[in-house]
């Protein structure tokens, strides 16, 4: 009886948050088409970004499986979360917003996205650790940050944040606490990391002017400055995420708290869409910041239009 009444209570949130008080103005059927828009380049581009990561050498294994799971979840926005949420917000246009089947892509689009991403947000926090160990550990970086211990890592994110969101059919209370500490303990962890970076190259800064232009360690000013733009690029991401991520949570937060209103239902709408932009914008970034990757792209284009011109001739 217990479980039943949970998901009665679930399916009832799921209704009243996203199913329920809706107008049935154009504005939906924009928004519905914007996100298939965006669904298909999520898909693609980080298909674009898989492959250029697979045939990418320059970048070490373990830091390029941590990049290899961010784009996997992105493309798994364009794949599953996207297209539900296209249909959800299309059958809020009808009068099938109050049946099954809008709370069944309602609830698809949400679980799928809230995997997706807490999986995102623990890598982005692996990837700042990764890059903080890289600065402090030197040779030994290499011994202690390898492809089997990362690939543990990532395989530990996923089993947890799929399990506690799939929990929340039965105990939304459990699966609410898992998000909030994991979002809690990566803010936590990326502001150590990046705090402890920024100082520890400040003083390393600092402490090649002192030697006359060498490091106490010796290494080469080269090295710093690829790690440096290596730092950057991640926290380009990451500022991405926020800016996509903080319009949707204000949102939800006064959604939740003091209910909806056709004002309210349409910058909830624009904010949710900007969310998973976030899985569009993350291989523009990566072309922009990463230059091999933009080369590895642009060689892929290539051969996808020259086998393309092959086979229509």
């Amino acid at each position: 009886m217990e479980n039943s009444t949970d998901k009665e209570d679930y399916s009832k949130t799921i209704q009243a948050l996203f199913c329920t008080d809706r107008s049935s103005g154009q504005h939906w059927i924009f928004l519905s088409a914007l996100n298939s828009l965006f669904s298909v380049t999520a898909f693609l581009g980080n298909t674009l970004i898989l492959v250029a990561l697979y045939k990418e050498t320059s970048l070490r294994p373990p830091s390029k499986l941590l990049y290899r799971c961010l784009a996997i979840t992105d493309l798994l926005v364009g794949l599953i979360s996207e297209p539900s949420s296209a249909l959800h917000l299309a059958f809020l246009t009808t009068e099938h917003r109050l049946t099954d089947l809008c709370f069944y892509f309602a609830a698809l689009s949400t679980v799928s996205f809230t995997i997706l991403s807490a999986v995102s947000l623990l890598t982005l926090s692996a990837i700042s650790v990764d890059r903080l160990l890289a600065l402090i550990l030197g040779l030994r970086y290499r011994q202690v940050v390898t492809s089997r211990r990362v690939g543990a890592i990532v395989i530990f994110y996923w089993i947890p944040s799929i399990t506690f969101a799939l929990m929340s059919f039965w105990n939304l209370t459990i699966a609410k606490s898992y998000h909030y500490t994991i979002i809690l303990l990566c803010i936590s962890v990326l502001t150590f990391s990046y705090s402890k970076i920024f100082f520890t190259l400040r003083h390393h800064h600092t402490q090649i002017h002192q030697h006359q232009g060498q490091p106490e360690s010796g290494e080469a000013p080269l090295n710093i400055a690829r790690y440096r733009k290596t730092v950057t690029t991640a926290i380009w991401v990451l500022m991405a995420l926020l800016a996509c991520f903080l319009p949707y949570s204000i949102v939800l937060v006064i959604f939740t708290t003091h209910g909806s209103s056709p004002l309210l239902d349409i910058i909830w709408g624009l904010t949710a869409t900007l969310v998973y932009l976030n899985a569009s914008l993350n291989p523009i970034l990566y072309c922009w910041r990463m230059t091999h990757i933009k080369q590895q792209v642009k060689n892929t284009i290539r051969q996808i239009l020259c086998l393309s011109n092959e086979v229509t001739f």
